[in-house]
């Protein structure tokens, strides 16, 4: 599992058995059409190895987080991420 920043600082969550062949297809525009329109993409979070089932349910765990969640969780601000956890705003 997977973060990228895109330009205009938006974020891209995904996963992929080999990360480094999945961002270089992102940086040339064969990855997801989101990086397609966001091609400048850069790798700031990594998680795993896991098993597929395991990557795909923390991937869209990630994605139903908030930007300031996931901006944590990259940081690895394991105060803030708790914070953010036990709020609901």
């Amino acid at each position: 599992m997977y973060i990228l920043t895109c330009p205009g600082g938006a974020l891209y969550v995904g996963n992929a058995k080999d990360v480094s062949q999945r961002i270089s297809l992102h940086q040339t525009g064969q990855g997801a059409k989101f990086t397609h329109d966001h091609i400048a993409v850069k790798l700031v979070y990594v998680e795993g190895p896991f098993e597929l089932t395991e990557a795909v349910r923390r991937e869209f765990q990630i994605k139903r987080w908030p930007r300031a969640k996931k901006l944590a969780l990259i940081r690895c601000d394991h105060d803030r991420l708790k914070q953010l956890a036990q709020s609901r705003d």
